[in-house]
């Protein structure tokens, strides 16, 4: 199975305006970072690779788990993170020393769509966002 750029991105776009809703995954009614991905996924690639667990809004800080990164290490494939493209998916840490705990899809090299709690889903310029990227990844199939 092949899936193009611009297919993710139309996908993604799609969510824009969706409520920001803790573990949901819906487009319209809400959804969070993970959500978003996982909807998009559903749309561009079908059925989820695995159902995502009950998860906090601290995404395993409290024990130092890197659960977003191994998901997509488990899911997607691996992407330059100094070169992303539109549609890659982008995994945020917001310290250094914290794991990763957020997910935005890029829809150019300066812009992306993700799902920020307290707001909807929008697509936004990345500008110091990209200070944060901890991961790159592709879709898995993805082509130009």
């Amino acid at each position: 199975m092949s899936v193009k750029r611009a297919t993710i991105v139309a996908a993604a776009r799609r969510w824009i305006g969706t409520p920001y809703r803790h573990q949901a995954s819906l487009v319209n009614a809400g959804c969070d970072c993970l959500g978003l991905i996982r909807g998009v996924w559903r749309e561009v690639i079908g059925e989820e690779p695995e159902e995502a667990p009950p998860y906090t809004p601290d995404w395993g800080e409290a024990l130092g788990v890197e659960v977003l990164l191994d998901a997509a290490n488990r899911h997607f494939r691996p992407a330059p993170p100094d070169d992303f493209r539109a549609g890659d998916v982008l995994v945020f840490r917001f310290r250094d020393n914290l794991p990763a705990k957020h997910l935005g899809i890029a829809t150019s090299p300066t812009h992306m769509v993700h799902a920020h709690s307290g707001a909807r889903v929008a697509e936004v310029a990345i500008g110091h966002w990209s200070k944060r990227i901890a991961a790159v990844f592709a879709f898995p199939g993805v082509v130009d």
